[in-house]
């Protein structure tokens, strides 16, 4: 028999493990996801990678050994983004990938996103809850042999894919401020700029999992501020910011203005509606009418899924859509095999910017101008479920739709709103939009936010 691990099982969320290390996620938990990967699926060859994080490389050796003992071969890709794990997953054939990040959570986090073969994830709902109780039990069969580990390049094979999403020939020399924050975007960028006619002018591109600048998370307002003002500064075309694992990437017009995430959504899809009309497009809950509508324009078709990288690949799979997102700035490719990435999104807005001689901020602001939004905002919350059913009991009876696809959406003809947990922190996450009327978009967002703190 197998020794229990007697430690939280906090850091097993609902589609990846991510935690505070030492106490929530270890050495010895991360070698046990390996056993346990192994012992589940039987998988012949597994990639893994991590990012930049302190604990990364400990984690990963860990969680390798469990894998070769669980009579796996292991490639190791090492320092990488997530979608680095996914590329080599579907591309070189192999049986799955196990990714070491905590993606924007602080210094002192780690975890892993784990996947199939093609990248497919692995959530709660198709095995990550039996890899936590074999985990956690310990008890794990012999294997037949031990695996071997390959130290295997990925970045020449990675960066020609990435060119196929765009023809740099046809590239106009813009000038663009890059900022990866210290995570892991400076490696895969510098790979791919001898390939670009643009003018870079780079930001903590250097990977430094101190985090010397802040956790690379430009969701966050405050963490956008240095590539704003360095855009406005140089009078740039356009900027771009990553995440620490670069899963995710945020824009800043030629004005020095943040885009939302909802409109580049919007942008995305008519870019791909155009080269495929009649192809699917795939949104989540939270912000969608600007979508649908240019779905409907252009002749797509808008299909909702709910929330989380893993649902949205599922439904992408699914129904095949050609392109899908999330207002938060997770972004999927069929051609990516359903997954998100980081980097395709930036190269395709270049395109765009190339082609139509518009500037992203003239490219979205009829967007902004049609479906005024709220962005999206958090809220601290310790009883989720109380808060939500209060709002229901509130708004529920004058709504025209009320839909449970992810939290609660509601629907008011001239003004929406969804309301949802976060799936990986004990916050609410809380989106509203309206049919072309800002100042009621502003009085509806202020009455939502002040109902919900009064019942935190």
């Amino acid at each position: 028999m197998g020794t229990r691990l007697e430690m939280s099982h906090s850091a097993f969320k609902a589609y990846d493990i991510r935690g505070v290390v030492p106490d929530e996620l270890n050495e010895e938990l991360a070698y046990r996801v390996g056993r346990a990967y192994a012992e589940l699926y039987h998988p012949r060859k597994v990639c893994v990678g991590y990012d930049i994080r302190n604990s990364s490389g400990a984690i990963s050796q860990a969680v390798m050994k469990g894998l070769t003992e669980g009579g796996s071969d292991v490639y190791n890709i090492g320092l990488c983004g997530t979608e680095m794990v996914y590329f080599t997953t579907f591309y070189y054939h192999l049986d799955g990938g196990i990714m070491v990040t905590a993606s924007h959570n602080p210094a002192d986090y780690n975890g892993m996103k784990l996947v199939r073969q093609e990248g497919i994830p692995v959530s709660e709902d198709t095995g990550l809850k039996e890899i936590e109780q074999k985990a956690f039990q310990g008890d794990f069969a012999e294997a037949g042999r031990c695996g071997e580990i390959h130290e295997k390049e990925i970045m020449k094979d990675y960066t020609a894919h990435l060119l196929t999403y765009i023809n740099p020939d046809q590239m106009k020399p813009l000038k663009i401020v890059v900022n990866a924050g210290n995570g892991c975007a400076g490696p895969a960028f510098s790979s791919l700029k001898p390939f670009l006619p643009f003018q870079f002018s780079e930001m903590n591109m250097t990977p430094d999992g101190s985090f010397p600048h802040g956790v690379p998370n430009p969701m966050l307002e405050e963490n956008r501020l240095h590539t704003i003002e360095r855009v406005r500064h140089e009078k740039a075309d356009l900027g771009i910011a990553w995440d620490g694992d670069f899963d995710r990437c945020f824009f800043i017009d030629e004005n020095g203005c943040f885009v939302e995430g909802y409109y580049m959504v919007g942008l995305l899809a008519g870019y791909f509606l155009k080269r495929c009309p009649g192809a699917v497009i795939v949104h989540d809950p939270r912000l969608y009418w600007n979508t649908q509508e240019i779905c409907r324009r252009l002749g797509g078709r808008a299909v909702e899924s709910k929330g989380g990288h893993a649902f949205m690949k599922e439904t992408m799979r699914r129904v095949n859509g050609i392109y899908g997102a999330e207002m938060s700035a997770h972004h999927f490719f069929r051609d990516f095999s359903f997954c998100d990435s980081g980097m395709i999104p930036w190269l395709i807005v270049s395109q765009i910017i190339s082609e139509s001689g518009r500037g992203l901020g003239e490219l979205v602001h009829e967007m902004e101008k049609a479906f005024p939004c709220s962005g999206e905002i958090n809220l601290p919350a310790h009883d989720v479920k109380a808060v939500l059913q209060a709002v229901e009991d509130q708004y529920g009876g004058r709504a025209a739709e009320v839909k449970h696809i992810d939290g609660v959406s509601m629907d008011f003809g001239n003004w929406r709103f969804n309301l949802r947990p976060s799936n990986t922190e004990p916050l609410i996450r809380f989106n509203l939009e309206t049919r072309g009327d800002r100042k009621l978009m502003e009085e509806k967002r202020d009455e939502m936010i002040h109902f919900v703190k009064n019942r935190l």
